[in-house]
């Protein structure tokens, strides 16, 4: 898959360089600099030099690992960013906080290449405060060479035969989405009794002597390196994983799961805006999306990207999941109302 990317990235990149370097009079951002909040191993960082290069805008880069992480950066104002990469139901939560700016989409042309079926988004009508930048799934990561029968539901995370050899994931919604999923219920719950179950079946799986861990960022080398027979990854991860062991399958259970949009905002505290939707709109720009594609491997919004899928990708269910997979799915929603019940359950399951 890599192999053939490479030949597209190539074309691609011959096509940008045949664009003029812009002068420094065209340059009216200059000397500005640009604090940029974004998920770890979640971009290809040569785009950023390209970005500073063309605009004399410098990037000060800075990552974190949960939704929630940034969330409390964000609020209690502890630190001031310009652009920032939230999820679905984290982007709703802090619209209804008036905590990003509304975007001057005049200011990013380059939106006409996002996905139609991305844009007007539910938790973000009209993109008024958002333009998407990656979007996947959840599912589990199967070492074949370790698990000889074909997974097809999430109750496999129980399966004794495994014990300390299934990794979770260090992620409140995701763990707990996917243990409410597997019971019929869906991932976005106020209900109390369902949240409940959610959290005995965690229990038991924890009680059970099945897990390995609760890791994030770790899962895809470890899972390469042939370190457990199944890990719950987000789809990118997934394909990292998969290059670098044949064993390796990717699974979307047939409870269903989650999948998730990743959006490029700006807080309304930024006093670089028009620089800031400068950069989102480079961001959105065919030659940097697929740069960004091929070093992160997650599925990209961009039109010109997805038509340059090989083969091999368009079959692969982490990078291109069906229309009846994708019917089995449901985005996060906002859940800060009931957020107490699922902090509860979440310590209960880490003590």
């Amino acid at each position: 898959m890599k192999k053939i990317a490479i030949v597209l990235l190539v074309a691609l990149l011959t096509c940008a360089l045949c664009v003029p370097a812009l002068a420094e009079a065209d340059k009216p951002f200059a000397g500005t600099q640009l604090k940029v909040y974004n998920w770890y191993d979640y971009i290809d960082e040569e785009v950023l030099d390209i970005f500073e290069e063309e605009t004399g805008i410098h990037v000060n880069y800075v990552n974190f690992s949960q939704n929630e992480d940034m969330y409390t950066k964000l609020s209690t104002g502890a630190e001031v960013y310009d652009v920032i990469f939230p999820s679905e139901y984290m982007i709703e939560r802090l619209i209804k906080e008036d905590l990003l700016a509304e975007l001057n989409l005049d200011n990013i042309p380059n939106m006409a290449n996002v996905l139609d079926n991305l844009l007007d988004p539910i938790y973000d009508p009209g993109n008024a405060h958002s333009v998407p930048y990656m979007w996947g799934t959840l599912g589990i990561v199967v070492n074949t060479d370790m698990v000889p029968e074909p997974i097809t539901s999430w109750e496999a995370l129980l399966d004794e035969n495994y014990a300390g050899n299934i990794f979770m994931m260090d992620s409140m919604r995701d763990t707990i989405g996917l243990a409410l999923k597997v019971q019929g219920y869906s991932m976005n719950t106020h209900d109390e009794d369902e949240l409940a179950a959610a959290g005995d079946w965690l229990m038991a799986q924890k009680d059970s002597g099945v897990l390995a861990g609760y890791i994030l960022d770790q899962a895809k080398d470890m899972m390469a390196n042939n370190e457990a027979a199944m890990a719950v990854m987000y789809s990118g991860d997934a394909l990292y994983a998969m290059e670098k062991n044949d064993a390796l399958d990717y699974v979307i259970p047939d409870e269903g799961s989650n999948i998730w949009v990743d959006g490029m905002c700006i807080p309304k505290v930024s006093e670089n805006k028009e620089a800031a939707e400068c950069f989102i709109n480079f961001m959105c720009r065919p030659d940097i999306a697929q740069m960004n594609m091929d070093e992160i491997y997650y599925s990209s919004p961009i039109k010109q990207v997805v038509e340059n899928l090989s083969e091999e990708e368009l079959a692969s269910t982490a990078m291109n999941p069906t229309d009846e997979m994708l019917a089995r799915c449901e985005y996060y929603v906002d859940i800060s109302d009931v957020a107490y019940l699922y902090d509860d359950i979440w310590m209960d399951v880490l003590m």
